[in-house]
């Protein structure tokens, strides 16, 4: 005889238990998705989760100039303490003025390297002289730097230095405030802005820089920044869109080009040439004086003088 079989396990009781479907992305909200939960951090790359190790070693190598040796000379101990932390070798030539980082057999964090790349070029662009309060950040899992070049964005060098300097501000108000903002230290030296900080915060750094060297002032970013920071503390709105919120600015740039005050308006092209003009001895025939004598031509311009000398006594009496 055939025995019937059930789909999906029996109880205690011989009933059979139904599943409940699981959610699929596409019964899931998107929003849903793509909100991360309030104090959620990403765990840290352990060493359980690599057990085994790199299978090559890694390598990078970078100059620095002759006037960073003496500083480099004596922050290195510092440096290989906090990359020996995470099983990275650095070496410092000062024959050739080279810095190389390289991984280890006990290196088990595949992207270190990359971090430990990022923190030779920062120490070697001479960009931050306090090691342990600002370079020693780019280890870490949530931080990383943005180095923004700006000296080809604009052409005429006395434009560039004003544009820079307001972006740094008056005794640096300006790039103290975005600082706060953004959560980043930001470094403003020669043709190039650097930055550490977190991803979100890089974005809007590299934005306002670049926005103020097309000669849009860093002010209007900051503002926007701010209502930003303030609409993001409300739960309620951060679902909604913030356009209503977010101040539009317009370009006020007036074409300071001189215009002329006689504007000459090109004729039309004819192959003919221009009618000659009429001598006064074709006026006086059209008119009829030409046949007058001098005395009947001398007694009409008196009379036109008279005429004029009494329109000019009326007006004069009612004006």
């Amino acid at each position: 005889m055939a025995s019937s079989k059930q789909n999906g396990p029996t109880t205690a009781s011989g009933k059979s238990e139904l599943r409940s479907p699981k959610p699929t992305s596409e019964n899931r909200d998107e929003s849903e998705l793509l909100t991360v939960p309030d104090g959620w951090k990403e765990p840290a790359f352990s060493k359980e989760d690599n057990p085994r190790g790199l299978l090559e070693e890694s390598s990078f190598a970078t100059l620095f100039p002759k006037y960073r040796e003496a500083y480099l000379k004596e922050c290195w101990p510092l440096v290989q303490k906090a990359l020996n932390e995470h099983h990275i070798n650095a070496t410092l030539d000062l024959i050739e003025g080279s810095m190389t980082v390289c991984t280890t057999k006990k290196t088990f964090d595949p992207y270190i390297i990359i971090r430990a790349r990022d923190l030779i070029k920062l120490l070697a662009r001479s960009l931050f002289s306090l090691f342990s309060q600002k370079a020693i950040r780019i280890l870490q899992d949530d931080v990383a730097c943005d180095i923004i070049k700006i000296g080809s964005l604009v052409r005429n060098k006395e434009r560039f230095v004003k544009r820079r300097q307001r972006l740094i501000g008056p005794k640096g108000s300006t790039l103290k405030a975005l600082e706060l903002l953004t959560n980043c230290y930001i470094m403003v030296q020669g043709n190039t802005v650097s930055a550490i900080g977190p991803f979100s915060g890089l974005k809007e750094v590299r934005k306002v820089v670049l926005d103020t060297m097309k000669n849009i002032h860093p002010i209007y970013n900051i503002k926007t920044l701010m209502i930003k920071r303030e609409l993001a503390k409300d739960s309620e709105l951060r679902s909604q869109s913030w356009e209503r919120f977010l101040p539009q600015f317009k370009h006020k740039n007036v074409n300071k080009r001189k215009e002329p005050k006689k504007k000459t308006v090109k004729k039309e092209y004819t192959p003919f040439p221009p009618p000659q003009p009429e001598s006064q001895i074709d006026k006086e025939l059209a008119s009829g004086e030409y046949f007058l004598k001098a005395s009947q031509k001398k007694r009409q311009k008196m009379e036109a003088i008279k005429v004029k000398f009494y329109l000019n006594t009326i007006q004069n009496s009612f004006g």
